[in-house]
């Protein structure tokens, strides 16, 4: 299972004074002393016992994002190097290393920038740790990054791809109202097929009853954010992965609530096909239909998704109710297929996320007896296998930039839009224009030295700087790269009128501001003939053909999907002529 954040990776001369701190928040403290006893007690009961102090330890957990296994494993590796290299060295012979690696440079500016609270405390109280602090000022002015060469293998990846024979791969993305439970729904999809260990999930179990929210405890298997507990509501998209004997599944929980459409946006670029929650609730599938259901429901399919799989969740509440059930079902096919979803790629499965019926395993509740059809996971892994444009030029969307590791200060993820690429390429970043190698590549969480479109990549850089890189970039071959344009002609369908108006443009992770400059005519949906020249002002429902410009120059090119969005609402969506 992954989960990626973008972090800023710039630091300035700030980033390392001593002088101000911000407020300790106390739950994040409180989290952090657990994890820190925890890693404590591992290494003291691992094999061989080894000994860190709390801030070698804390230090660690803030670079490996809390993960606890991961901090134990990169301090057990550090402190037995240092054990046999002590052991190696004779007694009387200076060693010619006078200061600290490149990596422990790198590996402490980290820490030294993001800023431990507890670590500093005890720093500023210190005398040794301010030498320190001295020396990490020093070594990072003397550090100098020497351009990296990787020997590319030269592989034939398409053939390399045929040969592989793997699993059919598919993205799906979970939308609905906010409060529908899809959090939930596929956190406990995770838990039953164990794609997430015991003891990670009575952790999450333990915390949420901690704060009286233990319902939650599923839903933080996908919301990891302090904001989003807190709050109990998606604000980011998070993808987690799983597999079934014959399909790889990567899921992209997206926001319900309004305030987050365009990290749904995000999220529904990168989808094969959907899964919308609906909340049985009495009144709260009736609310969510006239909030974001329906906007969710039209975005998914402006973006090119045809498949849906309901989930009619919450089925609990109601009793298991049949004619409740058929009463969802009836409206909900009724708006998709006027929607333009065909009636054969609609499925509805009655479900609790939370008790879990119906996902993995058939309801043991006798009153959901009257059900029969498939479970939910049986539903997801009818999905035909998706076609991906492998012969194209490469193209690929940024949707985090991270730190990959110590060894790999700088890594993107992201899916492939188009082409392939294999570990040892040169590759071009626009708008930037900027020029990167690819010194390392996992497939699926997996090193690999190679991918293809369609796949979840994460791309370890080199010979690039961090200033060049952001979410929304688009990765390209660098002999055929994508074009920076400021205007562009679209098809859109309208959501709301249209005018010349101020707009906002999406295209997954990609935002820019601009405006419709030209309403060049409506057209008729199924011909695309034009019906009406140079219209003043477009109304909902109706097909047009507009031209809009953007305030800076951005990689798109035909055939995107784009989505125009102003005064917080989706006014069109549609593609790019």
């Amino acid at each position: 299972m992954s989960r990626h954040r973008i972090k800023s990776l710039e630091y300035d001369e700030d980033d390392y004074e001593d002088e101000e701190y911000d407020e300790v928040d106390p739950a994040e403290q409180e989290q952090l002393e657990a994890y820190t006893n925890e890693v404590l007690s591992e290494l003291r009961t691992g094999q061989p016992p080894i000994t860190a102090t709390r801030e070698e330890v804390q230090e660690a957990l803030w670079h490996y994002y809390n993960d606890v296994v991961k901090s134990v494993n990169y301090l057990r590796g550090k402190k037995v190097k240092e054990i046999k290299k002590k052991e190696a060295a004779p007694t009387t012979t200076k060693s010619k290393a006078t200061g600290p690696s490149p990596d422990d440079i790198v590996f402490n500016a980290q820490s030294a920038s993001k800023g431990l609270k507890a670590k500093q405390t005890v720093a500023k109280a210190s005398g040794h740790d301010n030498k320190m602090q001295d020396d990490l000022s020093s070594g990072m002015k003397t550090l100098t990054v020497e351009p990296v060469k990787v020997k590319s293998k030269n592989l034939d990846v398409l053939a390399e791809y045929q040969k592989s024979k793997q699993k059919k791969a598919a993205n799906f993305v979970v939308i609905g109202h906010v409060d529908a439970g899809k959090s939930t729904l596929m956190g406990r999809l995770l838990a039953d097929l164990k794609a997430i260990d015991q003891r990670t999930m009575e952790k999450y179990q333990r915390e949420a009853d901690k704060i009286g929210k233990g319902s939650f405890a599923f839903a933080w298997v996908l919301d990891q954010g302090s904001e989003e507990r807190a709050r109990g509501v998606t604000i980011d998209i998070a993808t987690n992965k799983f597999e079934t004997d014959s399909t790889r599944f990567t899921i992209v929980d997206a926001p319900g609530h309004r305030d987050f459409i365009p990290n749904m946006i995000a999220g529904a670029s990168q989808a094969d096909f959907a899964v919308l929650v609906i909340d049985a609730g009495t009144g709260n599938f009736e609310s969510g239909l006239k909030g974001q259901t329906k906007e969710h429901a039209l975005l998914v399919r402006s973006m090119g998704v045809q498949k849906v799989v309901v989930a009619v969740n919450k089925m609990d509440i109601v009793s298991w109710s049949k004619d409740r059930f058929e009463e969802i079902e009836q409206q909900i096919s009724s708006f998709l297929t006027t929607a333009g979803f065909q009636a054969k790629n609609l499925s509805f499965i009655p479900c609790s996320g939370y008790h879990g019926d119906n996902i993995t395993t058939r309801s043991k509740d006798a009153n959901a007896a009257w059900y029969t059809g498939l479970l939910l996971i049986e539903a997801l892994e009818t999905s035909e296998p998706f076609s991906h444009a492998l012969d194209k030029p490469l193209r690929m969307t940024i949707g985090d930039v991270f730190r990959g590791g110590v060894q790999n200060p700088l890594s993107i993820s992201g899916r492939i839009d188009a082409g392939s690429l294999q570990v040892g390429d040169s590759i071009l970043v626009m708008p930037s224009g900027e020029s990167a190698l690819i010194r390392g590549l996992e497939r699926d969480g997996e090193p690999a030295d190679w991918a293809v479109a369609g796949q979840n990549v994460t791309l370890h850089l080199a010979n690039i700087d961090a200033a060049h890189l952001r979410s929304g970039d688009i990765v390209c071959s660098t002999n055929s790269p994508i074009q920076n344009i400021q205007s562009f002609t679209t098809k859109v369908l309208a959501f709301d009128h249209l005018m010349p108006m101020q707009v906002d443009i999406h295209r997954g992770r990609l935002h820019v501001s601009g405006r419709i400059s030209r309403l060049t005519g409506t057209l008729d949906k199924s011909s695309g003939a034009v019906i009406k020249k140079r219209p003043k002002i477009i109304p909902p429902g109706s097909v047009a053909r507009i031209v809009v410009e953007m305030d800076q120059p951005v990689p798109l090119e035909a055939p995107s999907r784009v989505v125009l969005r102003a005064g917080g609402s989706t006014i069109a969506a549609g593609l790019i002529e």
